[in-house]
């Protein structure tokens, strides 16, 4: 099956996040122990220290929607380590318009970057990223980032 990732009409768009959920994949890059987290621009989580993630293209294996989101938002290769898991967000705003919530099933990835050397380079969805440590500064992040960070508890080298 060829892989559909054109751009779909706002309005079109719209009309299927308001009645479905989406699929997201979302990557959690480590490096030394710690976590790559993003702050975003836009909404869902407007303002928040987040994971890099974009809704899964029809046609595209998860684990290649996972290296695309590293490519395409962080501007690295990775490495995939494992899968994290599945979990489920409700939101109550969207970056669409007319689409007051938003529901998406994400399936999340563990990676790390091929060439660590190689500089993190952000695309315009995130104005600033940090590496943090799961343990200590979990309190700090969206409920969804804890979910995330207790998954990695004890999964680290």
């Amino acid at each position: 099956m060829d892989v559909r990732d054109e751009f779909i009409p706002e309005a079109e768009f719209a009309t299927v996040l308001d009645r479905v959920p989406q699929v997201c994949v979302e990557v959690v890059l480590e490096r030394d122990g710690q976590v790559l987290l993003a702050h975003r621009t836009e909404a869902p989580a407007e303002g928040e220290w987040f994971w890099p993630g974009s809704r899964l293209y029809k046609g595209e294996e998860l684990a290649d929607a996972a290296r695309r989101v590293a490519r395409d938002e962080l501007g690295v290769d990775v490495t995939i380590e494992a899968r994290l898991g599945v979990y489920e967000h409700f939101w109550d705003s969207s970056s669409v318009d007319g689409v007051d919530s938003r529901h998406t099933v994400n399936v999340v990835y563990r990676v790390r970057q091929t060439d660590p050397g190689e500089p993190i380079e952000l695309d315009e969805q995130h104005d600033d990223y940090r590496f943090v440590d799961p343990a200590a500064d979990a309190a700090a992040f969206h409920e969804y980032v804890r979910q995330y960070l207790a998954a990695l508890d004890g999964g680290w080298d």
